[in-house]
């Protein structure tokens, strides 16, 4: 096959591109990214000679470059997005434009280009945030987004299975939780405690660090999208989580164990806007119907994300400038 990767320089754009140039020899990936902030080409190095990878710097919202772009192109894989909870709350228009139009227009290409298998991945916060007893989000959970991102996600979704509806653009989406590992940029939680605490730093826990998450790897997550293009049947939506709930304080002091540091490095600062208490994640869909099952538990996989850390620090400290 040959796909269309968009984001492909982001954080589980990058990884995804290695998994599948590894596991299917025979395809070839054109990487559409913009190269924002969170874009790194550090993040495929080791492949940019490669003869089935292609990298084309340009704007998933112009649809002249989009479109000749999709020429052969047998599937669209869309990573491309705004993701930073906190950066939409301070402006949400790079947000809508970006996750709203951007897709419209990846779509309205795909579309036009023959109806191209579209593949959409999402995030489990469209859902909204669940109670501390409440049942884990499936792919039934009715949608309530409750910050600008969330929101230009959810209507992200919506516009994916318009397509499948209107215009029978073979689709499929995945609904993932929150992600971790190798080339995350240092903004996010787990990336941004390890490089701080590894810079002599303390770490910025919200509230009182309460909020619970659902944390899945990487590579767990690309196996997910990997099954449902192979296997998903087209239309359908299915929720990707790691079965790993905890709160932010519990994953901050297993990341001060792993760096042997102790709880006086935490700063407890005021709580985001509008911050979600839970999210947790039900994939018996993806279970029974794909085999899907996260491999990595949550120590093992933490373990591996602060040695890659600790071992990379050429790559995550121009980032930290």
């Amino acid at each position: 096959m040959k796909l269309l990767v968009t984001g492909g320089a982001g954080f589980i754009g990058s990884n995804f591109i290695h998994y599948w140039l590894d596991k299917y020899r025979n395809d070839e990936i054109i990487n559409l990214d913009l190269l924002t902030y969170a874009g790194n080409l550090d993040n495929l190095e080791d492949i940019k000679n490669n003869p089935r990878y292609q990298f084309v710097q340009g704007d998933i919202n112009n649809f002249e470059q989009v479109a000749p772009l999709l020429k052969g192109v047998d599937l669209i894989v869309h990573f491309a997005a705004e993701s930073h909870v906190d950066r939409s709350i301070l402006d949400s228009g790079a947000f809508i434009k970006t996750n709203v139009e951007g897709t419209r227009i990846l779509l309205e290409a795909a579309r036009l280009n023959g109806n191209i298998r579209f593949h959409h991945i999402s995030t489990d916060e469209v859902y909204g945030s669940l109670a501390l007893g409440d049942a884990r989000f499936n792919e039934r959970t009715p949608y309530d987004p409750r910050s600008p991102y969330s929101a230009s996600k959810a209507s992200s979704d919506h516009l994916v299975r318009a397509y499948f509806h209107t215009y029978n653009l073979p689709i499929t989406i995945s609904n993932c939780s929150n992600n971790y590992g190798p080339y995350q940029y240092p903004e996010k939680l787990i990336p941004l405690f390890i490089t701080n605490l590894l810079m002599g730093k303390r770490v910025p826990v919200y509230g009182k660090g309460a909020n619970i998450r659902d944390w899945i790897h990487v590579n767990d997550h690309n196996k997910g999208v990997d099954l449902i293009i192979k296997q998903g049947k087209i239309g359908q939506t299915y929720c990707l989580g790691g079965d790993s709930e905890v709160t932010n304080l519990e994953i901050t002091k297993k990341i001060l164990a792993l760096l042997g540091k102790d709880e006086s490095q935490i700063e407890y600062v005021s709580d985001r806007l509008g911050h979600d208490l839970r999210y947790g994640i039900d994939f018996s869909k993806a279970k029974n119907e794909l085999g899907f099952k996260p491999e990595y538990t949550l120590d093992i996989g933490l373990e591996e994300t602060v040695n890659w850390y600790k071992d990379k620090q050429s790559w995550w400290k121009k980032l930290k400038k």
